[in-house]
């Protein structure tokens, strides 16, 4: 993390511009509040929770901070959160906050949808349980603390995620019923399984060929329907979207993903219409399509053109039938650095797929939609009307970079170059790649506040480049998935490739003085890049790289190389270890946070000192 006090001026990489803005959106579905965090500024990071009331625009301070996160009822008039292990009650409409007594130290508390009971996770002796704080006191819905699995003695745990669903961004372990007389809980014994909870003490199980398929990716239970999940296979190549009878568990396949690389689900899916049908993200791969898109019980909804990275909600529109309302989706339509959020059409009828831009503006947006209610950014919307603007404290971002973005290669590969402040061109200046976190990560977009960390590595001397090498979202499937048991090859050819093109329209880059830095799998990436290709980067940092892929969670090394017990040879192929004793060694390289034998490493260092050693001072810090 960059030091704010050794740069002034200067945050950190991981949320330090964002103190202050509001965050963490929650809009009633009655659409009279929304529910947000913010803290005072970046003075005062502890974020507070706050609402606006749609009618009038009229802000309201709920609960003083730190309030970390926060779960509320179907209309946003009771919200739930816990501090230091105790829960609260917040009342949205009228104001005040209690404590509810509990029996344990409180985690993840969520409201029912009618504001009745608060759930919430307690561990106790590393095993998860899951309970339910109402009128009646406190009370244990489900749990075996103590108990272990057999196959390897692992403690049950019961609501939370397990570390596979973390890989695929499930972050809940369990979720209410539209009525609040149910709960949808996991139970983690080594396998993830699912059950339905009666709140009078019934149960039953949800089934499903839990043996084929073992990774749940996405769960959701709300209005309109009964609860759906996406399983996948362990190799991730097939899956399917399930509809859960909530009265005897039975599961009734709605839709079926494949691909040959990996089943990549869309944020926001599975979700009833309130037609009855079922929305699912899927892939155009076929008749010269390459898209990623959404489906509604089997019809197109989005122009192939709209690469679809998030489905936000629904507004309803008012020249279509009842029923048939808008949905908002957050994506691409062309430039892979800029996120727009859109109105697609749910109504069936001709014309074909319909997506209207509604953020009208270059840059990187983001949204939030419920009931009537459209928040866009920071500006609250109700139809076309205007509401309010929420707030913003943020202290203004210390540098305004002005990054070249282009694309570059017959791949038309992301780039951008990044100039020192004042910069006057005819001479040549060292280049700096930064891979940022890697795979899966995007670098070249048009946000500022990305560029922060990047204008203080330009100002102190070098051109800093940029490219979304191959394997990174936002293009289109067939770019982000011809990685697959190859990575380390396609991802670095790509960088070689881009600097040599970028060369041609920047004849400033020094190519003789080439480094490269990043974190994790970019720092992979950077230690690889001096290790197989010396010949064009000649000084490297890697911060907490992967050394070793068997290392990394099995979901997320076996989407990219494939079945660890099937392919020893592609694991070694992108080894550190491997690399390394495969190298001349020729060119400094810096491993920051972890060690291998034979290459210069170091538990810590500040950004002064990785600096010092990419301008050419080889001890490195410390």
């Amino acid at each position: 993390m960059l030091d704010s006090v050794d740069y002034p001026g200067l945050a950190g990489r991981t949320g330090h511009f964002s103190y202050g803005a509001p965050r963490a959106v929650t809009i009633g579905a009655d659409g009279a509040r929304v529910a947000f965090l913010r803290s005072a500024g970046p003075e005062d990071p502890a974020a507070a929770l706050w609402t606006l009331t749609v009618a009038t625009g009229d802000e309201t301070l709920i609960a003083e901070g730190p309030v970390e996160t926060y779960a509320v009822d179907r209309d946003a008039r009771t919200a739930a959160f816990a501090r230091d292990g105790r829960l609260f009650r917040a009342d949205l409409a009228e104001g005040g906050v209690t404590e509810v007594p509990v029996d344990g130290v409180a985690e993840d508390p969520r409201p029912d949808p009618t504001g009745r009971h608060i759930g919430y996770v307690t561990v106790t002796g590393g095993s998860a349980s899951l309970r339910v704080a109402g009128r009646g006191g406190d009370r244990l819905l489900a749990g075996e603390p103590g108990n272990a699995w057999r196959e390897h003695g692992g403690l049950i745990s019961w609501g939370v995620p397990d570390p596979a669903a973390v890989q695929f961004g499930r972050r809940r372990g369990w979720w209410w019923a539209p009525d609040g007389s149910q709960i949808l809980a996991t139970r983690t014994a080594g396998a993830t399984s699912l059950h339905l909870l009666d709140l009078d003490e019934g149960w039953v199980d949800v089934h499903w060929d839990r043996e084929t398929y073992p990774y749940v990716v996405n769960v959701r239970w709300a209005d309109g329907g009964g609860p759906l999940m996406t399983v996948l296979r362990r190799m991730q190549q097939h899956g399917l979207v399930l509809a859960i009878d909530p009265r005897t568990g039975e599961t009734q396949v709605h839709a079926e993903l494949a691909d040959a690389r990996w089943v990549e689900p869309v944020a926001g899916t599975p979700r009833h219409l309130p037609d009855g049908r079922v929305l699912v993200g899927g892939e155009l791969a076929h008749d010269g399509f390459d898209a990623r898109c959404l489906f509604a019980d089997g019809s197109l909804l989005t122009p192939p053109g709209l690469y679809v990275r998030r489905v936000v909600g629904t507004l309803p529109r008012s020249d279509a039938p009842t029923g048939a309302p808008d949905l908002v989706v957050e994506g691409t339509d062309g430039d892979p650095s800029a996120q727009s959020v859109f109105r697609v059409r749910t109504a069936l009828g001709g014309g074909g797929a319909e997506a209207r831009k509604i953020s009208m503006t270059p840059g990187w947006h983001r949204a939030e939609a419920n009931g009537d209610v459209l928040v866009l950014d920071d500006t609250v919307w109700r139809g076309e009307e205007r509401v309010a603007t929420l707030r913003n404290f943020a202290a203004p971002l210390p540098y305004h970079p002005s990054p070249i973005l282009e694309r570059v290669t017959d791949r038309r590969l992301p780039a951008a170059v990044l100039y020192p402040a004042g910069f006057v061109g005819g001479g040549k200046i060292p280049v700096l790649v930064t891979l940022g976190d890697g795979t899966g990560h995007q670098q070249v977009v048009t946000d500022p506040a990305a560029w922060q960390e990047r204008q203080w590595w330009a100002d102190a001397g070098f051109a800093v480049v940029s490219v979304d090498s191959r394997g990174t979202p936002g293009v289109a499937p067939s770019f982000e998935k011809v990685v697959h048991r190859r990575l380390g090859d396609v991802a670095l050819a790509d960088q070689v490739d881009a600097l040599h093109s970028l060369v041609g329209k920047h004849p400033d880059l020094d190519m003789t003085a080439v480094s490269v830095r990043g974190t994790g799998l970019g720092g992979w990436l950077a230690a690889m890049a001096v290790l197989r290709r010396p010949d064009v980067f000649h000084r490297a940092v890697a911060r907490e790289p992967v050394t070793d892929w068997y290392h990394l969670p099995a979901p997320f090394a076996e989407r990219y190389l494939g079945d660890r017990s099937d392919a020893a040879d592609v694991y070694a192929h992108h080894s550190l270890a491997e690399a390394a004793a495969q190298s001349d060694r020729s060119r400094p390289l810096l491993l920051i946070g972890t060690a291998l034998p034979g290459l210069t490493s170091v538990p810590a260092a500040s950004l002064d000192e990785e600096l010092a050693f990419l301008r050419g001072h080889d001890g490195g810090p410390g």
